[in-house]
């Protein structure tokens, strides 16, 4: 079977640089925050091209106190797409303002800016564009909109490590900037991890006090605050990976790259491709009506696969209060009605990525399947 994601591959290659790299932050006695994270904080900042990096306990607490950070609150409104993963939806709740939500572009998955700015209102306080599978919003547009409104862009960048366009990378384009660091992502931790990166020195100040309970020195509260904190052990390991991002990322475009050169064309419509390397293909998702008999047959051949996500944030049933409902964001029913996530890691071989696409095509030829338009 050919998993649908590896990080046993991903550890056999690095593991000896992390275990030392753990041990040191064990032996350092610094298990929450300290100089590991510290150093990570720096660097990924570097990274990004930010002049802030805050490291906390997972990509929702980024999200979450990355709002609260623009006060937004009860009362306010804040535009996000329902195709996402829950969280993203979730960060908006736990500060009390409302999602409103647009559809995708039927090409590119994310934010359609066209929809945008006709869901502003005068309680809108912010965007929070998602930039979907690893592929960049179209930032451009989304920028030009905020910037006539007058509104913050907080960048759901958690599946987007690295993407850039001109010379910019995911998170260094909006207001804030947030990551996960789940262990599946493109850059992950051993455990959960997440950041958030700005250019406003305020802003970085105000974050690091609500992720440790709003402390501006021990003991001394200035805002209502978490215990959002990085463990010291994470911030070792984030550090150690980091320096292997550009080098995972190169590859993944190449597996993408493959994969686009052996199912182009096929009987299964296949992402965009990459441009200006605005794409780090965090997930490569093809597209069929088919999809769940798809995925069984790919099973049966030894291919796992996933589904991101099978029902969109709008119609799950915790969110029903919101109002919407089937028909709402027909570009993001259809979406998460036909995709299917094809294995994509770094360390997938050239004879791995035929089986998958072999397989792909010869089962997909036994099914009218009439994908639909990437």
């Amino acid at each position: 079977m050919i998993p649908f994601l590896d990080l046993k591959a991903q550890y056999a290659a690095i593991g000896p640089d992390l275990e030392k790299a753990a041990v040191e932050a064990l032996r350092s006695g610094e298990f929450v925050l300290g100089s590991k994270v510290a150093a990570f904080e720096k660097n990924f900042a570097t990274y990004c091209g930010a002049k802030e990096a805050i490291a906390v306990n997972t990509g929702t607490s980024a999200l979450h106190l990355a709002l609260l950070a623009l006060d937004v609150g009860p009362g306010d409104e804040v535009i996000t797409v329902s195709m996402t993963f829950v969280a993203t939806v979730a960060a908006i709740r736990y500060t009390g303002a409302k999602p409103v939500m647009v559809d995708i572009d039927p090409v590119t998955w994310t934010m359609d800016p066209g929809q945008l700015e006709h869901a502003i209102t005068p309680r809108t306080k912010a965007i929070v564009p998602v930039h979907l599978h690893g592929r960049l919003a179209d930032m451009s547009a989304i920028l030009a909109i905020a910037e006539k409104h007058g509104l913050p862009v907080v960048e759901d960048a958690c599946q987007a490590h690295g993407a850039e366009q001109d010379g910019r990378r995911a998170g260094a384009f909006g207001t804030i900037g947030c990551f996960s660091f789940y262990p599946g992502k493109n850059l992950g931790a051993c455990g959960e991890g997440g950041g958030i990166v700005t250019d406003r020195a305020d802003i970085a100040t105000r974050l690091r006090q609500m992720r440790d309970w709003g402390q501006s020195a021990r003991y001394y509260h200035d805002y209502p605050g978490f215990n959002y904190r990085m463990d010291g052990v994470q911030g070792a390991m984030l550090d150690v990976k980091l320096t292997h991002l550009p080098e995972w990322t190169a590859k993944r475009q190449s597996v993408a790259r493959q994969y686009e050169e052996l199912l182009g064309g096929g009987p299964v419509a296949t992402p965009l491709p990459a441009k200006d390397r605005e794409h780090v293909w965090h997930v490569y998702a093809i597209r069929s009506r088919a999809r769940d008999w798809l995925q069984e047959e790919l099973k049966a051949a030894g291919v796992a696969t996933n589904i991101h996500y099978p029902r969109p944030v709008h119609l799950q049933k915790v969110h029903a209060d919101l109002g919407y409902g089937v028909g709402s964001f027909p570009v993001s029913e259809a979406f998460a009605a036909e995709t299917l996530s094809l294995p994509m890691y770094p360390e997938l071989e050239r004879a791995q990525i035929e089986h998958v696409a072999n397989a792909v095509r010869e089962i997909a030829a036994r099914e009218p399947l009439q994908a639909s338009a990437a």
